[in-house]
């Protein structure tokens, strides 16, 4: 099982809905999730893809519903390549791009940007994710001011006296990560749960272990990777 979850919740801008054949209008849908009513969605959409099989929106609302990140990343993937035409393609890239950016793959997230700016110059989405980029290198300048030449990597003294961590997963939902924390934790295995928010979504990002070189870091992830499914990554502490 995989443990990096993507957002389910629903950006409240206005979308010029579009009428195709066989289409649903799954903005009041949207506003149930984003209330936090999305069990109910999930057990109407199975009738709503029986009445309306050929519906668009509900391949999009099924993305939508859909907890594990790197499902929800296909189905979106899929949906952007049938349908770009379609109202919600903008906002399909978008959340792949969040899903990258929220695991640190910049590089990955910049080029779903890239994509999202060259097909789609009017989406709204594109002055999200440019918020989020430009903070995101206003922090890295910063904290490069703060860092002088004498500090050098030393081996791990104290909480503050480390330059690498793994981050083991990333959840929507607090549960999820109270979860995959106590299961490490009941295996002695040292934890932390912080807040990132990404794009108004927040998640709750779970980071295991400090280390002073990447090399020990790569050991234990290796480990915890297997052993839990996990798709965990090594951060440095100065980009966390």
């Amino acid at each position: 099982m995989n443990r990096i979850f993507f957002p389910i919740i629903f950006f409240s801008i206005t979308i010029n809905f579009i009428s195709f054949a066989q289409e649903v209008d799954i903005v009041p849908y949207l506003k149930q999730i984003e209330k936090g009513e999305s069990e109910a969605v999930k057990n109407l959409l199975p009738k709503l893809k029986k009445d309306n099989p050929q519906s668009a929106n509900l391949v999009f609302l099924e993305g939508v519903l859909t907890e594990n990140g790197q499902d929800a990343v296909s189905i979106y993937q899929d949906f952007v390549e049938k349908y770009p035409n379609n109202p919600y393609a903008d906002a399909a890239l978008y959340r792949i791009y969040s899903y990258y950016y929220a695991l640190g793959l910049y590089d990955s997230a910049g080029k779903v940007l890239k994509n999202l700016t060259d097909k789609y110059p009017d989406s709204p989405y594109i002055k999200m994710a440019v918020s989020q980029e430009e903070a995101k290198e206003e922090s890295a300048s910063e904290q490069k001011n703060e860092t002088t030449e004498t500090q050098r990597p030393v081996q791990v003294k104290n909480d503050t006296d480390y330059k690498f961590t793994i981050q083991a997963g990333a959840f929507v939902k607090i549960e999820n990560a109270q979860s995959l924390k106590s299961e490490l934790e009941s295996e002695g295995i040292g934890c932390e749960m912080k807040e990132k928010n990404v794009g108004g979504t927040t998640f709750h990002v779970i980071y295991v272990g400090k280390f002073s070189s990447k090399t020990d870091a790569e050991k234990l992830l290796q480990q915890i990777n297997a052993r839990y499914n996990l798709n965990g990554r090594i951060v440095e502490k100065e980009k966390l």
